[in-house]
């Protein structure tokens, strides 16, 4: 058998200072090495744990979020509803005393109309029997032919016809 690798003296102490060099390495650069990769390990878990507890915040506040707008928008469309119906109630109101002010102010008129007309109709009367009794008058003073007393009823209903209808236009 043919051994290629002769064990001498520089073997050993190249073995001798490779285990020297781990040693020293281990102690000077591994575990310093390894204690930083652990705080930035330790730190990058904290960091998830805490992003997953602030989505979780973050949906809680989102939900509440949502049923308060829910909320809103229920009490919003209740105060346009109530908002609505006492419009409705007012504008009814106000159309049912509009119709009794129109009402009264019809009554007020038709009353007025009458008044007038019967005052008118008084009047009417009052020249009418004025007229006759002038006519009567100038009949009786004048006691003349059936001519006379044709023409003097004539003037009469002429002159009756001219007053008695110029007041009323």
């Amino acid at each position: 058998m043919i051994v290629l690798i002769e064990i001498n003296a520089t073997i050993l102490a190249q073995i001798l200072n490779f285990l020297i060099l781990v040693v020293l390495l281990r102690a000077v650069a591994y575990k310093p090495v390894a204690r930083l990769l652990q705080q930035r390990s330790d730190k990058i878990k904290g960091d998830l744990d805490k992003a997953e507890a602030d989505r979780k915040a973050a949906e809680q506040t989102l939900e509440q979020y949502k049923v308060q707008l829910a909320d809103a928008h229920k009490k919003a469309q209740d105060i346009v509803d109530k908002a609505n119906v006492t419009a409705r109630q007012e504008h009814d109101a106000a159309v049912a005393e509009t119709r009794k002010e129109i009402e009264r102010m019809k009554a007020t008129a038709q009353a007025e109309i009458e008044n007038e007309r019967n005052r008118a109709f008084d009047e009417m009367k009052s020249q009418i029997v004025s007229l006759s009794l002038a006519a009567a008058g100038k009949v009786v003073m004048k006691n003349i032919d059936t001519k006379e007393n044709d023409k003097l009823v004539n003037d009469f209903i002429s002159k009756l016809d001219k007053n008695m209808f110029a007041d009323l236009r």
